[in-house]
């Protein structure tokens, strides 16, 4: 257990942020965050609020100052449409920054930094299982600069030659406060509006966001990972299918029994991507999602285990029960 030992975490206010903070603050540190000012501050209750650019120097080593540990969550993540190839933008945030922040860490004698970044800088699986040695291929400006930002942690040391970071590729983050395709997937599913794509047999790589918070703050205490990169995932691969059925499960519903072939599935989706960019509705197309949605992403998780001894408390029947007893807990009215 640490005592009163501060943390700062940065990007605080995103979707894996309040969870980290709380257990941080679990674990016995007191917590500083630093983000924009126009972020919701709900997620910085009880903890030291910074506001500032990540780009800013002098504002994050004033944030870092004092500092034990660091957790740097702060990103420009995917997005849609035509931003979304928009490479300066990310690399600005997530190269950029985070030399800021591992700069501000070995400048106020941070004893550990812990970086966020993803598993889709391995692009997508194919057949194969992704490990921390596979050669990356990462298909979208925000895992390229993810990837590019890694070796700036990866390769930091501190005063004493001692590595100052850790990498944490997160696999597909799933809970109560994450936002984007798998929420849309649960209110589908609930709405039976839903019709999977292909045949359910595509591989994907989750972890809870619970487990999210509970491995940062694991390797932050593991004296083995420091310099090292691992996959953070619920320890197994599950198939699209599998996924669809721990929803439908948590949700009391039976699991759609129809499937469309792909071939028709992305014509369609072709159509209306063009009749949609016709009438200035195309910052999201439909093709992109589907692509996402059959794609096969598998990545093992098993070396932060074996090295640290960090078990996921969260399978995946499990952690879409809990997810979806807190989303009803949270709009009962659009959860039940």
């Amino acid at each position: 257990m640490t005592t009163g030992r501060l943390a700062l975490v940065t990007g605080a206010t995103g979707a894996i942020g309040p969870r980290v903070v709380n257990e941080l603050t679990a674990a016995g540190y007191r917590v500083r965050t630093f983000g924009l000012r126009d972020a919701s501050s709900a997620a910085l209750a009880g903890t030291d609020a910074c506001w500032g650019d990540i780009t800013d120097a002098a504002a994050v080593t004033a944030a870092a100052d004092g500092a034990d540990v660091v957790v740097h969550l702060a990103a420009r993540l995917h997005l849609a449409g035509p931003p979304s190839r928009d490479i300066e933008a990310y690399r600005r945030v997530n190269v950029t920054g985070t030399a800021v922040v591992v700069d501000a860490a070995r400048r106020t004698n941070v004893r550990r930094l812990v970086y966020s970044s993803t598993i889709s800088i391995y692009g997508a699986s194919d057949g194969s299982t992704a490990t921390e040695t596979t050669p990356p291929r990462p298909e979208t400006p925000y895992a390229a600069t993810k990837l590019e930002a890694e070796d700036l942690v990866r390769f930091a040391v501190r005063a004493d030659g001692v590595p100052l970071g850790t990498v944490l590729r997160l696999g597909a983050v799933y809970g109560p406060h994450v936002k984007g395709n798998y929420r849309a997937l649960v209110e589908a599913l609930r709405k039976r509006r839903f019709l999977p794509v292909g045949n359910g047999r595509n591989r994907r790589t989750l972890v809870h966001e619970r487990d999210v918070a509970r491995a940062i703050v694991h390797v932050l205490g593991s004296e083995a990972a420091p310099g090292r990169t691992y996959n953070v995932t619920d320890g197994l691969v599950h198939t699209t299918d599998d996924i669809v059925r721990a929803i439908c499960a948590g949700l009391g519903r039976r699991p759609p029994q129809l499937h469309i072939p792909v071939a028709p599935a992305f014509t369609l989706a072709s159509w209306f991507d063009t009749i949609a960019g016709t009438a200035g509705f195309g910052d999201s197309p439909l093709h992109d999602r589907l692509k996402r949605y059959t794609e096969d992403v598998a990545v093992d998780g098993s070396l932060l285990r074996r090295e640290t001894g960090f078990q996921s408390m969260f399978g995946l029947e499990d952690g879409w029960s809990d997810v979806i007893r807190s989303m009803r807990e949270e709009d009962g009215r659009a959860m039940g």
